[in-house]
């Protein structure tokens, strides 16, 4: 069966090794429970599709808001921050006062930060969350757990799929404010 790449040429399995396969085609990660497999996958892909993405991106480039859109920067700093507050609800916990103040800063223009510390912070949070599903038992992912000051039901697997799918959510978001930053006027 083919799949498209994103150049939207034709992938055969018979030319796959020529090209990286992306993260669910490339086995399960070490240490990961078999339930949590495809959450890692999600936060594998995206972290090597981010920093592919961000080569050569200009520091200068990170608060355009083109089209009105959320600027790269703020998508950088909410995918390192969304993983970091829903693993945290996760684990049965609450935001801490950094969380928050993190949270109310993510998208606030900080002309001092670049690309390269963005992008390790997330480079570095999607490594923490890899960490973190390896130490879950999986007799534990339909435990209740509370999301936000409300305490709002959820259950752990919820909570890590919500995870995966909103940090991917973001990635393409990201694909596209890229793309309309480098475009030729």
């Amino acid at each position: 069966m083919p799949f498209i790449d994103s150049s939207d040429s034709i992938i055969t399995i018979e030319n796959m090794s020529q090209k990286q396969a992306e993260f669910w085609l490339r086995g399960p990660v070490k240490g990961v429970p078999p339930l949590l497999q495809p959450v890692a996958h999600a936060l594998l892909q995206a972290r090597e599709e981010v920093t592919a993405l961000m080569k050569d991106f200009k520091d200068e480039d990170l608060w355009h808001k083109p089209a009105g859109v959320a600027s790269v920067a703020f998508h950088l700093q909410h995918l390192c921050g969304i993983l970091d507050r829903l693993f945290t609800y996760a684990q049965g916990k609450q935001l801490s006062n950094d969380q928050l103040v993190a949270l109310k800063a993510e998208g606030i223009c900080k002309s001092n930060i670049s690309v390269q510390q963005l992008l390790t912070a997330f480079n570095e949070q999607v490594s923490i969350s890899i960490n973190a599903l390896m130490l879950v038992m999986e007799e534990q992912l339909l435990e209740t757990r509370g999301v936000g000051r409300a305490n709002i039901p959820s259950t752990m697997l919820g909570l890590y799929v919500h995870a995966a799918e909103h940090t991917m959510r973001h990635v393409g978001q990201l694909l596209v404010t890229v793309k309309l930053i480098r475009q030729p006027s």
